[in-house]
């Protein structure tokens, strides 16, 4: 494997606000996480560290934009929209400014300065923060990293577009949702299989709205797409497959 580090501040984009979790051995992973709108990235922290990857380090982001008016909490976006069906935010707000900071924070930070290869990078989010983990693997095709988790968020719309037959991303996706009032419904799972070669999707049964996984049974796809993916200098579990 190659030589790699975990980043320090002096690393990242100045400004960025972030917690770094490493583990008990030697990192080979790197799981990035990112918070849904309205939220910040502590509650993330916080999972990253209850997941208890073997030999993975868990960096939650903040998002870099405060909501207005006083309202506790950050989000993704370039701008803040109303969604007119339902008088909430809409999270799909434009991701330009979120793209530019999290290339930096991968290509520039991760990968060039620390020795990462974007093969043992991982990227887990909810709502606009899962937005934000589909987007970076859809925006950079060429490139294979360790998988993308999205909670309850479809690709953004601002997404370059599609060509007919072009190359498709080898960074396999899983896709979680409620059984009922998901916005991971039938014409997101499509869209995410016209830009990855591999996406799974679970729906959880009984659930009504998205929402994060609520029990051991929920988080088991979890874990079971991260035991076939993450990188061990232990070597490969007995009875562990590839995602192909």
């Amino acid at each position: 494997m190659s030589t790699h580090r975990l980043p320090e501040s002096s690393d990242f984009p100045s400004g960025l606000v972030y917690t770094l979790k490493a583990p008990a051995k030697a990192a080979q992973n790197i799981l990035i996480l990112f918070h849904g709108l309205g939220d910040t990235h502590e509650p993330f922290a916080a999972l990253g560290t209850n997941l208890n990857l073997p030999e993975t380090a868990c960096l939650a982001i903040k998002g870099p934009t405060p909501l207005p008016f006083d309202i506790n909490g950050f989000h993704w976006g370039d701008d803040i929209i109303f969604d007119q069906s339902t008088g909430g935010l809409d999270g799909d707000s434009g991701f330009k400014r979120t793209r530019k900071l999290l290339r930096e924070v991968v290509d520039e930070s991760l990968v060039k300065k620390c020795g990462w290869n974007p093969r043992s990078i991982f990227f887990l989010g909810f709502g606009q923060g899962g937005m934000v983990a589909v987007d970076i693997p859809a925006g950079n095709k060429s490139i294979e990293y360790g998988g993308a988790i999205s909670i309850g968020g479809a690709l953004p719309s601002d997404l370059e577009k599609l060509e007919a037959g072009g190359l498709k991303s080898a960074t396999p996706v899983l896709l979680l949702g409620a059984e009922k009032n998901s916005v991971i419904d039938k014409s997101v799972e499509v869209k995410m299989k016209e830009r990855f070669d591999f996406v799974k999707v679970v729906k959880w049964g009984g659930r009504d709205g998205d929402g994060m996984m609520k029990s051991r049974e929920e988080a088991r796809p979890i874990m079971e797409f991260f035991a076939k993916r993450l990188r061990s200098m232990q070597g490969v579990p007995e009875g562990a497959v590839e995602l192909q």
